[in-house]
C-alpha cells in the first residue's frame, strides 16, 4: 500500500466541485425571503427609538406600529388585571372581618364582666382571635376622648357638657372598625357638645 501513488490536487491543479461541496441551501425552511422580517427583528426595533420607527419603510412602519399598540394594549389588560385582583383581594379580607365583628365584640364584654382573666381558656382564645384579625389588617378605632368626626362616628346621643369647646367623644357605646381605607363600621358613640 505503501507503493500507491495517491492523486492528490496540487497547488496550481483545479478541483472539481462535488455536489456535497455546493452551496447548502440554508438551514429551514427553503421559502424563507432573506429581507422577511421576523418577531425578533419587530420586537427590536419596536423597542429602539422613535426616530428608527420613522424612518423605517411604510410595511415595516405598519408593523412596527401596530406591535406597539398590542403592547400598549397588553399593558393596560396586565394592569387593570392587577388592580381587580388587588380588589378582590380585598373585598374577600373585608368580609372575612366583617364576619369577626360580632366575636370580637362578646370579647370585649366578656373582657368588660371580668370572664377573660390571664390564663383562662377563653382569654388563650380570645388572644388568637384578636391576633388572627390583625393580621388580616383590621384596625379598631374610636376611644373616649378623641375628637369627634362625623365622617368616621356615629353619633347616637349628644350629651351638653360644660367646659367642652367641641365635640368630643364622651362614651363610646360600639368600637369601630376598619380594614385599610374600607369601613368596616362605623364606631357608635356618645359625643360631649358645648352646653349653651
Amino acid at each position: 500500500m505503501a507503493d500507491k501513488d495517491f492523486d492528490k490536487p496540487e497547488d496550481g491543479d483545479d478541483v472539481a466541485a462535488t455536489p456535497a461541496d455546493e452551496s447548502a441551501e440554508p438551514a429551514g425552511d427553503a421559502d424563507t425571503e432573506p429581507d422577511a422580517l421576523t418577531v425578533d427583528d419587530i420586537l427590536g426595533a419596536a423597542q429602539s427609538d422613535e426616530a428608527a420607527v420613522a424612518d423605517a419603510p411604510e410595511e415595516e412602519h405598519d408593523l412596527l406600529l401596530d406591535l406597539k399598540r398590542v403592547q400598549a394594549e397588553y399593558a393596560n389588560y396586565r394592569r387593570r388585571t392587577e388592580d381587580q385582583r388587588e380588589v378582590e383581594i380585598a373585598r374577600a379580607k373585608g368580609a372575612v372581618a366583617k364576619g369577626m365583628l360580632p366575636v370580637l365584640d362578646d370579647l370585649d364584654r366578656a373582657e368588660k364582666h371580668g370572664d377573660l382573666e390571664e390564663g383562662t381558656v377563653l382569654a388563650a382564645i380570645a388572644e388568637k382571635t384578636r391576633a388572627v384579625v390583625a393580621r388580616l389588617g383590621v384596625e379598631r378605632y374610636g376611644a373616649a376622648g378623641d375628637a369627634f368626626d362625623p365622617q368616621q362616628h356615629e353619633a347616637i346621643f349628644q350629651a351638653p357638657t360644660p367646659g367642652t369647646t367641641e365635640p368630643t367623644i364622651l362614651e363610646v357605646v360600639e368600637v369601630g372598625y376598619r380594614l385599610g381605607d374600607l369601613e368596616l363600621r362605623p364606631a357608635k358613640v356618645v359625643v360631649a357638645v358645648p352646653a349653651e
